[in-house]
């Protein structure tokens, strides 16, 4: 008889664009340690921790949150994050915004459909790292109410040093789509490409470097709740982002007794902590609140294999719930590759209103019928009830092609941060940019009343079913 037994729990391998590992599966209770036996026994905070380390208990959600939804985590660092010398303000960043609602004179409504031509890229004669390239579009509410979102371009042409970034407003879905990110936490490392995301939560310390040299990407921002998978419902156990997917990083540490700054973010302005230690030194952790990210491609789709549509909540990865019952604060959604066999049916999205708002993104590809210029780091907006639908030539293919099975949406991944609150847009999306154009609403101009052309048949059916005597106020 031959038998085996694991020596650790399962792990990712490193890839010649990733040279990291991680461990998987989303929201669980994780342990890692750099150093072997640092993780204390049987107790979280002992009278005296191995090799002199400091416990220190990181919490992403209030002390008395049933255990189900319970986030918090224990580190086990070489310098504990109270070791620092004070807090200065910096000066404002013109183009971040936190506050969206109107009483604020940088913020605008649109009750129209918006768009973006692709962000620009900073100039190599100044150095812009992701923090200080960060550039508000879009947003609700306000983190002090601790409810809303911000919709964020990150554009930066230098790495970050002996800096590093943490936010005291809200969760980062981060969406690289130029240049892979090399992102150093204090859980450890992750390297996320176009086509992956990163969340990294509310309080958490982390610096990006650009080993690809300049980037871009876009910034999902919630304020009050966090990112969770979306029920499954009758699709049972399996679909959509499965949890065993999601990736999440092993400690690691650095021995750095070098000066360092630590930027905050708090109710939208910037502050600078000093410190004469790196952030990034806990040789050991356990919890399940730390970062993670996902592959986009490995989304299992699901759909119509008869007739009509299934809602497009259906290429839902994750949603963070809001403080409304069963309406979410925000949804991520993805449309990339996959079939379509619908029989007898309009197949493109069919033309609607909508009560939440939507805000699209394009990482690669093309993604047909959204606007006349939708291109890989540009954006689109539509606020609640604002009809959309795709242009005339997209219908009339739709409506006269043999419907066959077909791949759609090949080589594409695109996204769409959804919403039921209201957005307002920023003075940079709007004025300072350089982007914004709106969507031209001649590209429906060809959408005519096909059903006048009909009348003649209309009013012989009529007739025969004797309805030819016109209701009040109905004319032919």
């Amino acid at each position: 008889m031959t038998q085996a037994t694991a020596l650790t729990s399962f792990s990712t391998k490193p890839t010649k664009q990733d040279p990291y590992s991680y461990q998987v599966g989303f929201g669980n209770s994780f342990a890692s340690e750099a150093l072997p036996d640092t993780l204390p026994r049987d107790q979280n905070s002992p009278q005296r921790c191995k090799y002199g380390l400091y416990a220190e208990q990181l919490n992403g959600s209030p002390f008395v949150t049933p255990r189900a939804q319970c986030l918090h985590s224990w580190m086990y660092r070489i310098r504990p994050s109270v070791a620092h010398q004070g807090f200065t303000k910096l000066p404002d960043n013109p183009d971040l915004e936190s506050t969206f609602l109107l009483l604020n004179p940088k913020v605008h409504a649109s009750p129209t459909q918006l768009a973006w031509y692709p962000f620009d890229i900073p100039k190599d004669t100044i150095s812009v790292d992701f923090v200080d390239g960060l550039k508000t579009l879009a947003g609700n509410g306000d983190p002090t109410f601790r409810e809303g979102l911000a919709i964020h371009m990150y554009l930066a042409n230098t790495s970050m040093k002996n800096k590093a970034f943490c936010n005291n407003d809200g969760d980062f879905l981060i969406l690289p789509q130029l240049g892979r990110l090399d992102i150093q936490t204090e859980f450890g490392k992750l390297m996320a490409r176009p086509g992956e995301l990163v969340v990294i939560q509310r309080g958490l310390k982390f610096k990006i470097m650009l080993p690809d040299g300049p980037s871009r990407g876009y910034i999902q921002e919630i304020f009050g709740s966090h990112y969770v998978l979306p029920d499954l419902g009758p699709l049972g156990a399996n679909g959509l982002a499965n949890a065993r997917d999601f990736e999440y990083p092993l400690a690691h540490f650095d021995v750095d007794q070098s000066p360092w700054n630590i930027v905050y973010k708090l109710c939208g302005k910037l502050f600078n902590c000093s410190q004469d230690h790196t952030p990034f030194d806990v040789v050991a952790w356990h919890g399940n609140y730390a970062p993670y990210k996902y592959a986009m491609e490995k989304f299992v789709s699901v759909g119509s294999i008869s007739k009509d549509h299934i809602d497009p909540s259906i290429f839902c990865v994750l949603t963070a719930p809001s403080k409304t019952p069963n309406a979410p604060l925000a949804d991520f959604l993805i449309f990339s590759p996959r079939w379509d066999v619908a029989n007898g049916t309009f197949r493109p999205p069919y033309y609607h209103r909508n009560a939440a708002t939507e805000f699209m993104g394009l990482i690669y590809g093309v993604y047909g019928g959204r606007s006349d210029s939708f291109q890989p780091g540009g954006a689109s907006y539509e606020t609640g009830f604002c009809p959309h639908g795709v242009s005339y030539d997209e219908f009339e293919k739709a409506t006269e092609s043999d419907l066959a099975p077909m791949r759609v949406h090949e080589g594409t991944i695109a996204f769409m941060f959804e919403t039921s609150m209201m957005l307002t847009i920023t003075d940079y999306a709007m004025h300072h940019s350089g982007k914004l154009h709106e969507h031209e609403p001649k590209m429906w101009d060809d959408l005519k009343a096909q059903f006048m052309e009909h009348l003649d048949e209309v009013k012989a059916e009529l007739a025969a079913a004797d309805l030819s005597k016109p209701a009040s106020g109905t004319r032919f």
